[in-house]
């Protein structure tokens, strides 16, 4: 049989043509498909992953400022008010023993891995001491903790990061034993 000059030979006649690629292309775009979601896949989990770091940070900026705040709240001021147990974390708004406008801190802060409320930690004669993480997630972190807070070096979930203030002279971890840890409503 003969053909004319760049006529294709008809299907099925067992010559190679531009119909016998179909089955490459087809599998050309199941594997692009393999490879794109095994891509996606390790992208998510690194978008996890960072975003697991950004709320360890944020847990410790946010754990530092309360904290340092409890601290300013019990230490008297020349002339003002003697230290008063802290009942609410909202006292540190504003300071409603003096009569005139007091913050201890600007905001109230949320915990960032929970999106929740803190856990209070208490003391039966301070009040308020001190707040932790109400999540049982293991940190990323492990060690490298900014100083005033290697006692977090080693802790198995966020619960155990303690943002505890100790007057001086006392241990913060001692601190953190002795008091008890509620969570939720400071009432």
């Amino acid at each position: 049989m003969r053909r004319e000059p760049g006529i294709p030979p008809p299907a099925g006649s067992g010559s190679k043509g531009p119909a016998s690629c179909g089955g490459f292309t087809y599998l050309s775009m199941v594997c692009l498909i393999v490879v794109t979601g095994i891509l996606a896949g390790t992208a998510a989990q690194s978008w996890h992953t960072l975003m697991k770091r950004e709320r360890e940070e944020e847990l410790l900026f946010r754990g530092r400022q309360i904290r340092d705040a409890i601290a300013r709240w019990n230490t008297p001021r020349s002339g003002e008010h003697a230290a008063t147990p802290l009942a609410d974390l909202k006292d540190l708004l504003r300071d409603p023993r003096t009569p005139h406008t007091v913050r201890y801190l600007r905001k109230l802060y949320a915990d960032p891995v929970t999106n929740g409320e803190w856990e209070y930690i208490r003391d039966s004669s301070r009040g308020i001491v001190g707040v932790a993480s109400a999540s049982g997630d293991a940190p990323l972190k492990r060690a490298g903790f900014p100083p005033g807070l290697e006692d977090f070096s080693g802790a198995a979930r966020y619960r155990d990061w303690k943002f505890v203030y100790a007057p001086a002279g006392q241990n913060r971890g001692g601190a953190a034993d002795r008091a008890e840890t509620k969570a939720g409503s400071s009432r």
